[in-house]
């Protein structure tokens, strides 16, 4: 078994698109457009999805906006220095809704930001 993708619905396809491609520095792997469903799915990520997880944003024409609800936590991804990343991110227009520092109750060190739709990434350091 192999896990493939996790899906996220968006409101603003091509400002999600540009947030994880400009901002997080993901490269878009294939866009697919379904004129008789009206919705456009579209993958994200950092490496080819045969040996990859990637992401999968899905943009339903008629639906402007999601509530990302109570049960959705975060993404995450890692990188090699949170505090640069974080400054990174912000440079290129990103949101930081938790700045990088250790976490409560421990030492790991983490930061989240928060795409267009409002979901939360997490960013750890990557070993």
């Amino acid at each position: 078994m192999q896990f493939l993708h996790t899906m996220l619905r968006v409101g603003d396809l091509d400002k999600s698109l540009a947030f994880y491609t400009d901002v997080l520095g993901m490269t878009l792997l294939r866009k697919n457009e379904f004129p008789d469903g009206r919705f456009t799915l579209a993958f994200v990520g950092y490496g080819d999805e045969s040996d990859s997880t990637v992401l999968e944003l899905t943009h339903n024409w008629d639906t402007p906006s999601y509530d990302v609800g109570t049960g959705f936590g975060h993404l995450a991804i890692g990188v090699e220095d949170v505090y640069k990343a974080c400054d990174k991110i912000k440079a290129a227009g990103g949101k930081v809704v938790r700045e990088a520092g250790p976490m409560m109750h421990g030492t790991t060190v983490l930061a989240f930001v928060e795409d267009p739709d409002g979901y939360k990434i997490e960013l750890l350091t990557s070993k």
